[in-house]
């Protein structure tokens, strides 16, 4: 969508960063905590039945974060058609009431149906938004890097579309920014380019190329130090998206002097 302010606009609600961040794998929620505060994001996802089950990590994270100053995103993640994903869906509508956010309808849809791979269904994932969208969800669905499954979504009322960079938890970067280039093209919703980013780099080529937002998990989770980790992805989102408003110098096959000819001193 390229809005050229520089506020993020996903369904009702406006945010400064654009960078999202994951609340799964870091080693202790001390380390968590400091590293969304690091990350200066305003939404993070929640896995709800993870959160639900207080499986490994996951025990006291609602706790844990400050819910009047970070928006929720809900994620179904672990469903594997669509009837599981509205499922998970309404859950996590009632788990942002449980922290304060009446009025929070957001969800990040994902349908995954083989581990191997973690691939989003395309024809699920239709499925799941347009039941969804009916029934007043902000969706946000993870995906292909297919800008016809993107434009399906956004026809049907998603609010935005999220394609991956590469497959979760890769760490591959961009590997199809082709297709990625063609959603961002036609798309009049935000982008927000989900998985495969390992470094801040790639975030920051996400935002230069007109995405509208990244969503990191586990390159700041896993990194070495991941609240330092956190801090370069702020920085490099917010770069990304300075380069992108400022407009790029096109590329040439020939070189271009820097330096203007006039007034050379010549041999002659």
């Amino acid at each position: 969508m390229n809005n050229s302010n520089q506020l993020l606009k996903i369904g009702n609600k406006e945010f400064k960063s654009r960078l999202l961040v994951g609340t799964g794998k870091y080693s202790s929620l001390e380390v968590m905590q400091k590293s969304l505060f690091n990350s200066k994001c305003e939404i993070v996802t929640v896995a709800v039945r993870r959160v639900q089950g207080q499986e490994n990590g996951h025990k006291g994270l609602m706790e844990s974060i400050d819910w009047n100053n970070i928006w929720m995103l809900p994620n179904t993640a672990g469903c594997t058609n669509a009837e599981e994903a509205i499922r998970v869906a309404r859950l996590g509508r009632e788990l942002a009431k449980l922290a304060g956010q009446e009025n929070n309808n957001f969800v990040k849809l994902e349908v995954i149906p083989h581990k191997k791979y973690l691939l989003p269904d395309p024809l699920g994932t239709l499925k799941a938004a347009e039941q969804l969208v009916k029934e007043g969800f902000t969706v946000l669905p993870y995906i292909n890097s297919d800008p016809l499954i993107a434009k399906n979504l956004e026809e049907i009322g998603c609010a935005t579309v999220m394609p991956l960079g590469s497959p979760i938890g890769s760490a591959q970067g961009i590997r199809n920014a082709a297709n990625i280039s063609m959603i961002i093209e036609e798309a009049r919703i935000p982008v927000i380019i989900d998985a495969g980013l390992g470094v801040p780099s790639e975030a920051a080529q996400a935002l230069e190329m007109g995405a509208d937002g990244v969503l990191i998990n586990s390159a700041i989770a896993l990194a070495k130090k991941p609240i330092l980790m956190a801090k370069a992805f702020s920085n490099a989102t917010e770069a990304g998206r300075d380069a992108y408003l400022s407009g790029r110098l096109p590329e040439n096959l020939l070189a271009h002097s820097s330096s203007p000819l006039d007034g050379v001193i010549s041999n002659n």
